[in-house]
């Protein structure tokens, strides 16, 4: 199959299911290997640029069609999006932009809307530029230009100002670079890097993560050196430095109460002894089979267990305890770009509900003298800021502790880890450090 009947099929099967993108595109790539390498290349920038994109082209679209896009079949819709997404934001000549999607079209046997697909991209490859809203209403305008819906907007902008906003809007619609953490139980970031160098990577250090180090573009990860031998894992340097910025110390034993994906239990699992427990049991064989890449697997232990109910005595004793709470993702959108149309305001109020029975529960399985760390990957201070506060004034046997960490420079608001996505290159996080006194 070529890149655009790909395409199609994942941004369709996407709609349809309401599936990650991320994993519908690898399961897609795993199925039907292109030929070509660069088609891979093509496939996925077609998906995930059309998804970051799709608020802008679907304005486009309408304005063209004679027909409600949500009335659309799947399928057509997607070749819409895909097509015009080609003519505003790629290299490929309108005319084969047209001509190869509408053929991708009846390649996947949706023939008979070939005709009312070839006429709207026509009309769009006649367009100088995207149209976009009149900048008499600047939350609309940014809205459609960033692809962003307008109750995130008019959050954003109330809480960051416009600039900052604005900067993060862009930035979600930018590729994120790969970034991987070394294996400290079997390699330093250091020695990583020149062995990286030495077989051709042109790899880079993070900037703000000890860990942390930037691969360029490479294709499949799989392939890349190290990958197999179990000395780096993806991670985001913002989730990086959850982990740096928790600082538990290397006698203590962790349980992560959220671990999935296993990111931040593995990189505890580097240096203590953890359990790493998750609502969906589905979920925990990728834990364990990124433990057992690593070479972790003796020191992380993987269960089946809703965080906001209380932990079997059987267990043992924890001396520090991770939360990684269910939130609104929000500042992740450039990875999961799928997730800015899929969220809801009220989405925001219903997780810092959750967050707060989940952190409850979580402090009672900490000892005096223990350490929480608490984080969620959104720039929301409602799931946030405002979750720790509140917890903090309702439990006086708690009080905050940032770590010490000479020569190291976090991203610190106060006491807190805050990152936002912007020209930094960071996801959205917060976490805060917090000790129980007595």
């Amino acid at each position: 199959m070529n890149a655009r009947i790909l395409a199609i099929n994942i941004l369709s099967r996407v709609r349809a299911t309401d599936a990650y993108l991320n994993v519908v595109l690898d399961t897609v790539l795993s199925e039907s290997p292109p030929k070509d390498p660069r088609d891979a290349a093509l496939v996925t920038e077609l998906t995930y640029g059309t998804t970051r994109r799709q608020l802008a082209l679907d304005y486009a679209i309408t304005r063209f069609a004679d027909r409600k896009l949500d009335a659309l079949e799947d399928k057509v819709l997607a070749a819409l999006r895909v097509g015009a997404y080609q003519l505003f934001h790629t290299r490929v000549p309108a005319r084969a932009a047209v001509a190869e999607t509408v053929q991708a079209l009846k390649d996947v046997g949706l023939g008979r809307a070939a005709g009312f697909t070839n006429a709207i991209l026509r009309k769009l490859s006649e367009l100088p530029s995207p149209p976009l809203p009149a900048q008499t209403d600047p939350v609309e305008y940014l809205s459609v230009r960033e692809s962003h819906p307008r109750w995130l907007v008019e959050r954003w902008i109330r809480q960051f100002g416009r600039e900052r906003a604005e900067g993060m809007l862009v930035a979600n619609n930018l590729p994120p670079a790969v970034v991987v953490r070394a294996n400290s139980s079997k390699v330093t970031r250091d020695a990583l890097l020149a062995q990286l160098r030495d077989v051709g990577v042109d790899a880079r250090a993070t900037d703000a993560s000890p860990v942390g180090i930037i691969l360029p573009s490479v294709g499949r990860v799989e392939d890349v050196y190290g990958y197999a031998e179990g000395l780096w894992q993806v991670q985001d340097e913002a989730a990086q430095l959850v982990g740096v910025y928790g600082a538990i110390p290397e006698s203590a034993r962790v349980l992560d109460a959220c671990a999935a994906p296993g990111g931040k239990a593995c990189h505890q699992a580097e240096t203590h002894d953890v359990v790493a427990v998750d609502l969906h049991a589905n979920k925990l064989r990728k834990i364990d089979a990124e433990a057992q890449r690593l070479g972790l697997s003796g020191r992380l232990k993987a269960y089946a267990h809703d965080a906001s109910e209380p932990f079997p005595e059987s267990w043992g004793e924890f001396h520090a305890v991770v939360v990684d709470a269910p939130c609104s993702g929000l500042g992740t959108l450039r990875r999961h770009p799928e997730l800015r149309y899929r969220r809801k305001e009220e989405d925001v109020a219903r997780l810092a509900t959750l967050q707060r029975r989940i952190l409850e529960n979580c402090q009672e399985a900490v000892p005096p003298g223990g350490l929480l760390v608490y984080a969620v990957c959104t720039p929301e201070p409602q799931e946030g800021q405002d979750q720790v506060d509140m917890f903090l004034r309702s439990h006086p046997e708690w009080t905050a502790e940032p770590p010490v960490l000479p020569g190291l420079k976090l991203p610190l608001a106060q006491a807190w880890l805050r990152t936002l996505p912007g020209p930094e290159g960071y996801d959205g996080f917060f976490a805060a450090r917090l000790r129980k006194l007595y």
